[in-house]
């Protein structure tokens, strides 16, 4: 560690700043540059299409760390300027303003970037994504009582978005392509909870694909479906997906998967000197073999501490496997379901506790008699508990006693 010097974290989102912090805080005291493409100093994501949307914060409060706590990282703080190249012989990182960044290792954490629908190609009033804290603040002056919003997207993003907008009194329609949005994400069981609630509240859900933005008068006018059809809207937010912003390492040697994402190592290594984390990095997950990547908050976090370990340990050193759970949370309608694992990938569905019905439950999601995923809402023991289960795609019913119990006492199984 003695003779790294100089260290170039390039993205200063979640996993970006927090590979930073782990430098420091495992001694490292050499330069360190945190190159971000955004204005801003780093803010956190998830509240975009929730609190900061609905108007209850306001932007100043997703700033991840305050001024001072910056300023004691001793950061090169490079903001509102792209990485453009990346040249691993000349060990330097290019910036879009001409600047080069000298640098013995490297974290790429650039993240990903919304994918957008013909028409709406290029920046276009009226229609949306929903990534960046501008783009939050330019779908928050769009939503007014009866405005008509097209959220185009069946994912967790695009299903916060309809919730936070009919509750500003937006009149939405919810488009989605699947039988059961969120289902690949949550379970169909949670799945079918939400959409429900859903309906409840007024949002209409629309099965279809979107094919392109309509376009009149200069903005969108809503979107045109696969089948010819159309459905108008005065906005429509792009909600259908994410690409991992890494064409800047096309040429450099970094190895991409087939997604486009940085297709590291099982230390979140890809290459020497080259490091990964976050959104845009792929590595195999120890427990299917299978080649993944993670487009979660926590992941971000947890994946960074561990390529900022393993860069500090050195090619001699003891590197660890990243080998998480993951675990993700969604606040839709005053509740807040959380998950860890895969529930999507569920063929059985058994409560350890509490009721869907209810809007309270922890449930374990099996495959093949093992468990994949946890889901739940308002029970974070029992949640706590299956954490290890899905950890260790455990059997079912469980060895362990204390889980054992609680899976005994609960209502019978949903299948």
């Amino acid at each position: 560690m003695t003779a790294l010097r100089e260290v170039a974290v390039v993205g200063a989102g979640a996993a970006g700043l927090h590979a930073a912090e782990a430098l420091r805080r495992a001694g490292y005291d050499g330069r360190l540059t945190l190159i971000g493409a955004e204005d801003e100093p780093p803010y956190d994501r998830p509240p975009l299409s929730k609190h900061l949307l609905d108007g209850q914060w306001q932007p100043d409060r997703l700033a991840l760390r305050s001024p001072d706590a910056l300023a004691e990282l001793r950061l090169d703080l490079r903001l509102g300027v792209p990485a453009e190249r990346l040249d691993r012989q000349a060990r330097t990182v290019h910036l879009a303003d001409g600047h080069q960044v000298r640098c013995q290792a490297v974290v790429l954490a650039t993240g990903v970037r919304p994918r957008r629908l013909p028409g709406a190609e290029a920046p276009l009033p009226g229609a949306h994504v929903l990534r960046t804290l501008a783009d939050a603040l330019a779908l928050r002056e769009e939503l007014r009582p009866g405005t008509r919003l097209l959220v185009a997207g069946g994912g967790l993003l695009g299903a916060e978005a309809a919730a936070t907008a009919v509750g500003l009194g937006a009149e939405v329609v919810w488009l989605v392509s699947a039988a059961a949005p969120l289902a690949a994400v949550l379970g169909a069981e949670t799945a079918a909870l939400l959409t429900g609630l859903h309906r409840e509240h007024g949002v209409r859900i629309h099965r279809g694909t979107a094919a392109a933005v309509v376009r009149r008068r200069g903005r969108a006018a809503g979107v045109r479906l696969a089948d010819g059809s159309e459905l108008a809207a005065d906005a429509v937010l792009m909600a259908i997906g994410s690409e991992p912003a890494t064409e800047w390492l096309a040429g450099s040697g970094v190895p991409l998967d087939a997604g486009g994402g940085v297709a590291c190592d099982a230390h979140c290594a890809a290459g020497p000197g080259v490091w990964a984390a976050g959104d845009a990095a792929s590595w195999p997950d120890p427990r299917t073999g299978r080649r993944r990547r993670l487009e979660q908050r926590t992941n971000a976090t947890e994946q960074a501490l561990h390529a900022a370990r393993n860069l500090l340990a050195g090619p001699d050193g003891a590197r660890q496997a990243y080998a998480p759970v993951p675990y993700l949370w969604t606040d839709q309608y005053g509740l807040r379901i959380q998950a860890f694992g895969s529930p999507g990938t569920a063929d059985r569905f058994e409560l350890v506790d509490g009721s869907p019905a209810d809007h309270r439950f922890a449930a374990a999601c099996l495959h093949r008699g093992r468990v994949t995923g946890a889901v739940g809402i308002a029970c974070a023991r029992a949640l706590r508990q299956l954490r290890a289960q899905v950890a260790a795609h455990a059997p079912w019913p469980p060895a362990d006693p204390v889980t054992r119990q609680t899976a005994d006492h609960a209502p019978a199984r949903l299948s």
